[in-house]
Order: C-alpha cells, then structure tokens, then sequence
C-alpha cells in the first residue's frame, strides 16, 4: 500500500531505510524536541514496532520517500496512542523529517496524505497531534493542518520522566467533520 501526495510517497518500511533512519534520529537537531533513540532502537526496534502496527491496525508512522528520486526523507503517518491519558484511546499523527529536508513543506503535504487516509479510508473520527510547548515549527504544521489547539487537553506526558524538559505537551486536535468542513469550503 503506497499513499500518494503530490510530491511524496509514503509508502511500508524496507530494510533500505534502515540507515537512512538511523542518521535522522541520532541528529541532534531533528530530536531537539523529542526523547532520543539510542543507535541500537533507531536501526531495529523502532522500525519494527512500526510494521507491527501496521499489521495490527492497516496504519503506522510510514516511510516517506520523494517521488522525483525514491529518496527516504523521514517518517509520516498515524499511529495508535500506547499510554492511558485524558484523551485517549486516540489516534496521533506525527512526523519527523531528515534535516536536509526540511524548509520544502514535505512535513505537512505528507501528513495532509495521512488525515485523509485516515479521515476517508479509516473513517476515524478524529486525529490527534502532541508535542512540546516550545516546538514551534511543528505546531506550524499542526495548524496548517487545520488543527486546533485543545489548552484544556495539555498534560504531562506519562513516559516521559518527571523534571525532565520535554515532559510537558500540547495537545491539538482535527475532527473528520472539521475536516470535510474546510474541505468542502475550499472546493467551493
């Protein structure tokens, strides 16, 4: 199963993208706002906890690659929440994109590609989006998305220990009916 956007493909993991995904998640930069992967989980067990997902649930944080070069660029797409929070169960979209990449708008064309798979084909009723206070680009793309935040819905996230700096999250939210909503203004 490939979805396509208009640049992008997201498409399951291969063991090709295996160092690809490696080299973005122990960059610095690109984990500045999220717990780190030691080299060992990066090659392996992250990936693979992906294509269980998939399996499990017909969705997962996919590969993305350029359609111009089938170059892997990072991961997009939807995934279940695994701890118990005030809004859950929910299903979270996230993105984490290879620094090279960044600044083209491939973060929010390839999560445009996830709500409506997720919308139109899963028929979820709504798409969560989390991240840390001071996360200011990815907050950009959730409300480029259409997502607004829910203030009342912050919350200290479970595994994520106390003191530490990336603890605390924002929480965003988009309902299918929003979505069709803009979506059938847009069309007009």
């Amino acid at each position: 199963m490939i979805i396509s956007a208009e640049r992008l493909n997201l498409r399951p993991w291969n063991d090709a993208d295996r160092i690809s995904f490696v080299d973005m998640s122990v960059d610095p930069e690109v984990m500045e706002f999220m717990m780190p992967l030691k080299r060992e989980a990066a090659s392996g067990a992250w990936i693979d906890d992906q294509i269980a997902h998939q399996k499990a649930h017909g969705f997962c944080l996919w590969a993305v690659e350029r359609k111009e070069d089938l170059r892997f660029i990072g991961t997009v797409g939807l995934r279940r929440i695994g701890y118990e929070a005030d809004f859950t169960p929910a299903v979270e979209i996230g993105w984490r994109i290879a620094r090279p990449f960044w600044g083209n708008g491939y973060a929010p064309e390839a999560a445009t590609a996830a709500i409506q798979f997720g919308f139109k084909i899963l028929k979820l009723p709504e798409i969560i989006a989390i991240t840390v206070p001071h996360n200011l680009k990815s907050r950009r793309v959730m409300e480029k998305l259409g997502m607004q935040r829910d203030e009342d819905g912050d919350f200290d996230h479970p595994l994520v220990k106390k003191g530490h700096p990336l603890r605390r999250h924002v929480l965003y939210r988009l309902r299918r009916s929003e979505w069709n909503r803009k979506r059938e203004v847009s069309d007009v």
